[in-house]
């Protein structure tokens, strides 16, 4: 969600004839964009902030602007008498602060440069240059906000409550997403899911996708992340009809036992759960699946976590996204809850459940040696071609020919797979020699 937020405020920068710098010390404008699901990212973002106060001195006229859950959607006064060298401060996915902050300042030529490129600017969201036909997969908000109180989550007190976009809004960015190169993007929502809940009568996620469907140029859709509780047979029955919408659901779990769930109120029981993953792979058998694990939650005894790590064992879903407990000031968690697993014992069960999910998924992609797959090539790294599947598996494969596959789907023959990635062949080529010195190099997503 930070990325395409910060890719939204990029676009209103270009719109105003700012351009992008690789460098913050040289830039004219500096946006730092928080997050603060964990306190240590707080954390580390007020330092970065008091390293800025001396640049700030030196340059008075650079901006500096805060943004994001740092500073949530109701804003903090503390923020600005801590940091009077920050000029600007943004709610989550807001960039309007800063446009209005910078108009001002600069008012009459700006502002009427401004109002002619939003007259002539047919593209709802602008790439900046540096991305520009380079930029193949991106990601696209649909609903802002969380309406769930999860007790270990900062998110909805931070980002406010469910907001969803017209599918009109939604559809015109993603079409000027297209006009610039990009071929798969990624629909994005806390409980993405729920989009249009927040909306009487409007329409919902399954609706949405048929819209992003349907426009020209556009290769892939992806959405994420789900809640277990509103992943509806008529989602799925839309995901598993729809061309374009990938068989790649992530769907957290968070933990495997239901007293641990009832503590975390995720609302739904493992019975659910099973039914549910039983749901997806009777609709589209080659899916592949994804889950968050939270270990060592308060209370968590070491009988509720192999509950864990057997679901784990028996579901065998192909990403496993696990996170140490840690208490974040301003939820339920740490107000009512002692953090009373140890954090060697949350490291030993770190590395129990990496272990176990990587034989897992060392197991799930030896399955697919031999087997041809669509790939969506996204660039070059080492030398060779890298891309993913419709199921989000990396594959890296090279080409004899100068053709230039970015943006392009690739038919891959796969002839060696890893836990983490696979790769392959074109028709026609001859494999790869498995003792080529960068074939050792480790590669990662």
């Amino acid at each position: 969600m930070n990325v395409a937020d910060s890719q939204r405020v990029g676009s209103e920068l270009e719109k105003l004839g700012y351009r992008y710098t690789g460098n913050y010390r040289e830039a004219d404008v500096m946006v730092l964009n928080t997050c603060v699901v964990r306190q240590s990212a707080e954390d580390k973002a007020t330092g970065f902030l008091w390293g800025l106060k001396p640049m700030k001195e030196a340059k008075p006229d650079k901006v500096i602007a805060l943004m994001g859950c740092m500073v949530g959607v109701r804003g903090d006064g503390k923020l600005a008498r801590t940091f009077p060298h920050v000029d600007v401060f943004m709610p989550p996915s807001e960039p309007a602060p800063l446009i209005d902050f910078l108009l001002a300042r600069d008012s009459e030529r700006r502002s009427l440069n401004y109002r002619h490129r939003l007259q002539d600017e047919e593209l709802a969201l602008v790439l900046p240059r540096h991305e520009k036909n380079s930029l193949v997969a991106t990601h696209v908000p649909i609903v802002y906000g969380c309406n769930h109180v999860c007790t270990f989550c900062i998110i909805p007190s931070r980002r406010g409550t469910e907001r969803s976009r017209s599918v009109g809004e939604i559809a015109a960015e993603v079409r000027s997403l297209v006009a610039q190169g990009v071929r798969e993007v990624t629909l994005l929502g806390q409980i993405v899911d729920r989009y249009g809940y927040d909306i009487p009568d409007g329409p919902r996620l399954p609706q949405l996708l048929r819209v992003i469907n349907d426009i020209d140029g556009l290769h892939r859709i992806r959405f994420l992340t789900s809640h277990p509780n509103y992943m509806s047979d008529e989602l799925l029955d839309t995901v598993a009809e729809l061309p374009k919408v990938c068989e790649h659901i992530e769907v957290p779990n968070q933990a495997g036992d239901d007293t641990v769930l009832k503590r975390m109120k995720r609302n739904y029981t493992m019975t659910e759960y099973y039914d549910l993953i039983r749901r997806i792979r009777r609709r589209m058998p080659q899916v592949s699946i994804a889950t968050d694990i939270i270990l060592g939650f308060p209370g968590e005894s070491e009988a509720q976590f192999q509950r864990t790590l057997d679901t784990l064992a028996e579901l065998k879903l192909d990403v496993c996204h696990v996170a140490m407990y840690s208490p974040r000031p301003g939820t339920v968690s740490a107000k009512m809850l002692e953090d009373d697993v140890s954090k060697e014992e949350k490291k030993r069960r770190l590395d129990a459940v990496n272990t176990l999910q990587e034989q897992i998924v060392t197991e799930i992609n030896a399955g697919l040696l031999g087997h041809k797959m669509e790939v969506l090539v996204e660039g070059k790294q080492r030398g060779r071609w890298r891309g993913r599947t419709r199921t989000n598996k990396l594959v890296f494969f090279e080409d004899e020919s100068d053709r230039d596959w970015r943006g392009k789907l690739a038919e891959v023959e796969i002839t060696w797979t890893g836990p983490w990635s696979l790769r392959g062949t074109l028709p026609g080529q001859k494999a790869l020699n498995a003792t080529d010195e960068r074939m050792l190099l480790p590669l990662t997503a």
